[in-house]
């Protein structure tokens, strides 16, 4: 039994020359080459930022430490070191609540950029509207007939933003919150502004690993089913996902290994982090993946061809390390196992009589407890926990704590110190 699609998404193409890449144009659902056609693989798309990083954790440093306060440069050593032939240049330095650096600024390294590297250029703003219209104008006025994509555009200031696009023949990427008939709206709003849709790639917005990455799958997933089984032609645009600005800012992507050994090596989680994002949201329909670190890339393009044309998943090199390798006791972390079977707790072997021993003096009798002091407020009290903090931290009650224990056979002390470790 095979599906019948009513739909098809764009073949658009971005970029200039023969370095012009054309995304979309497929028939099916993602890869489903068995019911339709993928003429355009996905693209990976490699970021570089217009100023230094601050916060990258040392794993995704190390391939571009010589080049990050030079985005000409940083542009250049993807290309023709790393292969990306297609690059994103991630406009952090705009951003009003931190550098708040000016379009004539922002406008020349987008030119410094382009000056250096042969293929297409995404050139992503800091997404307040305002500053991004702003700043979005002049680099299509400055860079007129290079073809940019310029986003996101959003409905605030979808105007300004698309008749510059227009005006200068750039691509733009409309961007709504994680919902289907806001990333609707705006294509709308852009077609009714006169911007051809063939000149459109959609961001529904990119959750990172977790909750938001699943949010996020299900709206591409219903964007997907609308274009392709309900023909919605409003829709049958290709996707795009800002993947790496939300991995690499988890926690997880950046903790060292003396706060989380049992996460294991701190270069191989973070590439590994991104490697699983990526894959999610091709299998969601993504035609253009923004990625940052080489080894994530190399693995993901071995999915994408392995997928596309078939192989081997052995034939794909292992992931190389730049950093030193680090050394975790894994089985010191764990628990001793209790390796009592159910049956011998059951029935355990009798003891041997043990010899009569001369009465002991009565042992004083242990202090009369407070009738009034709670026992839960009394085991908190002796551990030297801050109780009612405790409960407003973790979001419970003593009752809780109570059921918890029961529930557990463990003693209330020994909860409290779980829910404060």
């Amino acid at each position: 039994m095979k599906e019948s699609y009513a739909g098809a998404i764009k073949g658009i193409t971005i970029g200039k020359g023969n370095s012009a890449i054309t995304v979309g144009g497929q028939t099916s659902y993602p890869f489903y080459q068995f019911e339709g056609k993928m003429p355009h693989k996905p693209i990976i798309a490699m970021e570089i930022w217009d100023i230094e990083p601050e916060e990258w954790p040392a794993s995704v440093i190390a391939p571009f430490k010589d080049v990050l306060n030079d985005p000409a440069a940083w542009a250049k050593k993807c290309v023709e070191e790393y292969g990306a032939n297609l690059i994103v240049l991630q406009l952090k330095s705009i951003d009003p609540n931190d550098k708040n650096a000016t379009a004539d600024e922002a406008a020349a390294t987008v030119k410094k950029v382009l000056a250096a590297i042969k293929v297409p250029l995404i050139v992503w703003g800091c997404t307040a509207p305002a500053k991004d219209e702003e700043v979005l104008k002049k680099i299509a006025a400055e860079c007129d007939g290079e073809n940019l994509i310029l986003g996101p555009v959003e409905e605030k200031n979808h105007k300004g933003i698309g008749a510059a696009a227009m005006g200068y023949k750039h691509t733009i990427i409309s961007s709504s919150p994680i919902d289907v008939n806001l990333a609707k709206q705006v294509n709308i709003l852009l077609e009714n502004l006169g911007m051809p849709l063939d000149k459109v790639i959609v961001d529904p917005t990119t959750g990172g690993l977790g909750y938001g990455m699943e949010y996020s799958y299900s709206v591409m997933e219903r964007l997907n089913m609308a274009a392709l089984t309900q023909g919605d032609d409003k829709l049958q645009l290709p996707m795009i996902n800002n993947l790496a600005n939300e991995i690499w800012k988890c926690k997880e992507a950046k903790q060292p290994v003396e706060e989380a050994p049992t996460l294991g090596d701190p270069e191989r989680r973070g590439i590994l982090m991104e490697a699983v994002g990526a894959v999610t949201y091709l299998m969601a329909g993504s035609s253009i993946l923004i990625m940052r670190h080489p080894e994530s890339i190399k693995l993901v393009k071995s999915f994408i061809d392995i997928i596309s044309d078939g192989g081997s998943a052995m034939d794909v090199a292992p992931i190389t390390k730049r950093l030193d390798d680090v050394e975790i006791d894994f089985a010191g972390l764990a628990p001793a196992p209790d390796l009592t079977m159910e049956e011998e707790k059951k029935v355990a072997p009798a003891k041997a009589a043990a010899p009569k021993k001369e009465a002991a003096a009565p042992a004083a009798p242990p202090a009369p407890a407070d009738a009034t002091e709670d026992p839960i407020e009394a085991a908190a009290k002796s551990l030297g926990i801050d109780l009612a903090a405790l409960l407003t931290k973790r979001g419970c009650t003593k009752q809780d704590i109570q059921h918890t224990a029961d529930q557990h056979k463990m003693t209330v002390a020994q909860v409290i110190e779980k829910l404060n470790a």
